[in-house]
């Protein structure tokens, strides 16, 4: 089993994690309990499409609290790294990458929430190619399928969030 990873996170997506999380495992649980309880009443459990679809949602649910808890468990909080020419974790790269203008967030996806940025992680091929190179640097990676793909780091800026 891999060993898990650390995540970097604002102090604002790491509040709003935890009060996602405090969420579900309170009001959450109790709601879906209570949906779950209420249409197991209705009777024959084989046919009862409210109680079905109330149990899919919990599943749901339980693995988004376990996600949050290993994400928050591992996250190191911090401020928004100032960009320097440098590709790091918590910046936003614009890069030619195969021919294309690409602009995106290297980091976690829940620090991009509400953004319409794409976002990479750090251990994607993409984001392991690129990561600690500086503006200009060419580099290249292979792709799932075995495809090499040429990167150009042409900015890094400050994410703005």
């Amino acid at each position: 089993m891999a060993e898990p990873t650390q995540t970097w996170l604002t102090q604002e997506a790491y509040d709003r994690l935890t009060g996602e999380l405090e969420q579900l495992t309170g009001a959450g649980r109790k709601d879906i309990a209570s949906r779950i309880e209420a249409a197991r009443e209705e009777g024959d459990l084989k046919e009862n499409g409210g109680y079905h679809a109330a149990k899919d949602e919990q599943g749901k649910m339980e693995a988004r609290i376990r996600d949050l808890e290993e994400l928050l468990k591992h996250a190191v909080v911090g401020e928004v790294p100032q960009a320097s020419g440098v590709v790091e974790i918590g910046t936003v790269i614009t890069a030619d990458i195969f021919g294309d203008e690409e602009r995106f967030l290297l980091g976690n996806r829940e620090l991009a929430d509400g953004s319409d940025l794409d976002v990479y992680s750090a251990e994607s091929p993409l984001g392991a190619a690129i990561l600690g190179r500086k503006v200009g640097d060419e580099v290249s990676y292979s792709a799932p399928n075995g495809t090499e793909i040429e990167v150009k780091i042409l900015a890094v800026d400050t994410y703005a969030g």
